[in-house]
């Protein structure tokens, strides 16, 4: 049988059933043993579900709360209805009438006092509709609301982490999914809310019902005295109240927990054991009043003493593991690395000699945090990301980036190098979020003013309880962890041709000999040496071209390699066979590209002065007039929202790029050769 009611519930007809099943209690009527079973189930259902919120990690992971609470609320009700019936009809047989559990509680909680029985139920009547279903109904309606005004916010957050490169398509899809669960949660909690507040006013209703029914019935029909009816009726409906009112007061609990906690996976033991008595400085000042109070004359000196003893003992052991902790890292710290078993402690050898790291991120100690994992600490797996996308998008694996503390730097700094020279300082709050204006915020917002590292913007530092208000008012909001891994992200694309070395090019080859290994083999050595495969590359990331293409890129080194070993003639070239990729780029599927072109006496200028290594000596106020000019252009284009480049004769275009590559970074410098054919050119300017 009860197989078979699995399988049922498995199928979909479990829910059906249950509420054919709760139809049935209120219509048919039920014998005192069926009623003792379901009073019986009601609070063990009760505790279950109380238990089950303690022990989630977080909201989300219980969304089918509202359900179960309506579905608890249901069966409560209909306990009352069927309870009611069975006292009316017969409870002139005495306190056994209604069931053993209804009796229990009429006579063994209450002490057969039904003035006790009644000033109980008072109290935890109160208690479950003034304080606790009041209050979280107050906080599920506020959560509802500003979870519901934070959701574009949110989704931008997404975006903006998206495009960073933070995380992947399929990671981000989930988050906006997330952003979604979590408002049709709080939903759904702001009205599950009501069922509690509408069952513990129908607890009292039902209360009174019963006394007036039962005093009536008993002296009515069943001819009882009135000291009598009032004695039975009252102790079976004060009784029936609290066998309702208990199981109420766990699952109003149970909704007054759950939507007080915050939104990330904690235990909430352990959260509540950590923060709360994981200090001893408070538990000692706790202690010392404890004890203080218990000294007072006509005082229960021996409770207050032992408590505070006990507390004073607690804060001591806390004290000394911390000092403990604190002496065993200072001891780590001064005594360096350890010396390998066997080896003399008086001679190096190169091992000592450790190798730069190509990529470095140091922080300081209040940063620690967020690259501590146990700590709860998320950059690492940002950085990982990072390095994914940017494999992906560059053409080779990024190396991985060495992290260390730094204690000369401040507490909140961080410091990112490439091949151990430092190239970017910067600040983070960790306990804050950093707000920033996309451009259409709705006014000011309370913080630290600050800038975004990577790009300069004027951002602000917040707390942590104003991301939904910053969100609502129109803010991006992004957590430490990813602003500096925004900002390494940033870094690695500018400094990506230092990170290629003759290592990474070798891999490179390695792995297009397994796709195309003629190719490969007539590259690397028969037509060129690696350092100037090497070199050629390198001058695509300076500038700002992905070698993905590697392919194409080999066809075009070995087709003229043959006739010129020079790493300029010959990434010349492969800019000519990239035309179509890098016109994409800059201009992705527009059918048009905007360009600038030079005046006929500058560009005979340009020529005059260009030497065979790409580079132009020009006159330094020349040199500043044209830089000024070419800035002007790229101003305008970048205003009206379209790619800014200067289409130049290709003997020119190298020297030219090298000029405006770190004064006008936005400007894309092209030769006349990399345009396609097909590709159809609108001319926006001439520059003088």
């Amino acid at each position: 049988m009860g197989r078979r009611l699995l399988e049922m519930a498995r199928n979909g007809a479990g829910a059906p059933l249950l509420v054919l099943a709760l139809l049935a209690m209120v219509v048919v009527p039920l014998p005192p043993l069926v009623l003792d079973a379901l009073f019986s189930f009601n609070i063990a259902i009760s505790l279950v579900v109380l238990l089950a919120v303690v022990y989630v990690k977080r909201p989300l992971d219980f969304t089918i709360f509202p359900i179960i609470l309506l579905t608890t609320t249901m069966l409560r009700l209909a306990l009352n209805v069927a309870s009611t019936r069975v006292i009316l009809l017969h409870g002139q047989g005495g306190h056994d009438a209604a069931g053993k559990v209804i009796a229990a509680f009429g006579e063994f909680v209450v002490g057969g006092n039904y003035a006790v029985g009644i000033v109980v139920f008072a109290i935890l009547t109160i208690i479950n509709f003034v304080v606790i279903t009041k209050g979280s109904g107050r906080i599920s309606e506020v959560t509802a609301r500003f979870i519901l005004d934070a959701m574009p916010g949110k989704q931008m957050a997404i975006d903006a982490d998206l495009n960073a490169g933070l995380i992947t398509r399929e990671e981000a899809k989930l988050r906006r999914d997330e952003v979604r669960e979590e408002a049709d949660f709080y939903g759904s909690m702001d009205g599950a809310s009501k069922f509690i507040r509408g069952d513990a006013i129908a607890g009292i209703l039902i209360l009174f019902i019963n006394l007036l029914g039962g005093f009536a019935v008993g002296m009515l029909q069943h001819g009882m005295a009135a000291a009598d009816a009032a004695s039975t009726y009252t102790l079976l409906s004060i009784g029936d109240g609290l066998v309702a009112q208990l199981p109420a007061l766990l699952v109003s609990s149970a909704v007054a927990m759950l939507v007080t906690r915050a939104s990330r996976a904690q235990d909430m033991g352990k959260a509540m054991v950590g923060q709360a008595f994981g200090q001893h400085k408070a538990l000692g000042v706790a202690a010392a009043i404890l004890l203080l109070v218990g000294m007072v004359p006509g005082m229960p000196n021996v409770a207050f003493l032992t408590l505070g003893a006990a507390l004073a003992y607690a804060a001591w052991k806390m004290w000394q593991r911390d000092q403990q902790e604190r002496a065993a890292s200072a001891l780590a710290e001064a005594a360096g690395p350890a010396v390998a078993p066997g080896q003399p402690t008086g001679e190096l050898d190169w091992d000592e000699l450790r190798p730069v790291d190509p990529l470095g991120l140091e922080v300081g100690y209040r940063l620690i945090p967020l690259v501590d994992k146990s700590q709860g600490g998320e950059l690492m797996a940002r950085i990982k990301g990072v390095r994914r996308k940017l494999t992906h998008e560059i053409g080779f694996l990024i190396p991985p980036v060495h992290i260390r503390d730094n204690l000369e730097l401040q507490a909140t700094q961080y410091r990112l190098l490439v091949h151990g020279v430092p190239v970017a300082t910067a600040e983070v709050h960790p306990d804050r979020e950093l707000a920033l204006d996309p451009g259409g915020a709705l006014g000011q917002i309370d913080g630290i003013k600050g800038k975004d590292p990577a790009f300069g913007l004027d951002a602000v530092w917040i707390q942590s309880h104003q991301r939904a208000q910053a969100e609502a008012m129109g803010y991006t909001v992004v957590d430490p962890a990813t602003v500096v891994a925004t900002h390494l992200s940033h870094l690695v694309r500018e400094h990506a041709p230092e990170l290629l070395g003759h290592e990474e090019v070798q891999q490179l080859l390695a792995t297009l000999a397994r796709s195309a290994p003629k190719l490969a083999e007539d590259l690397v050595p028969k037509t060129l040496q690696l350092s100037v495969v090497a070199r050629v590359l390198q001058n695509l990331l300076v500038e700002r071209i992905p070698i993905r293409q590697l392919r194409k890129i080999a066809e075009t080194l070995v087709e003229h390699g043959a006739y010129s070993q020079d790493p300029a003639v010959l990434t010349a070239a492969v800019r000519n066979t990239l035309g179509r990729f890098i016109v994409q780029e800059i201009a992705g599927a527009s059918p048009e590209l905007p360009v600038f072109t030079l005046a006929a006496p500058l560009e005979r200028v340009l020529q005059e002065s260009s030497q065979g290594n790409g580079a132009a000596v020009l006159e330094p106020g020349l040199a500043e007039r044209l830089q000024q000019s070419l800035a002007d252009c790229a101003g305008r284009q970048e205003a009206k929202g379209e790619p800014a480049v200067v289409l130049v004769p290709a003997t020119v275009r190298a020297s030219l790029a090298r000029l405006v590559r770190h004064s006008v970074p936005s400007l894309s410098v092209l030769a006349y050769t990399e345009v396609p054919e097909d590709k159809r050119l609108k001319l926006v300017g001439t520059i003088s």
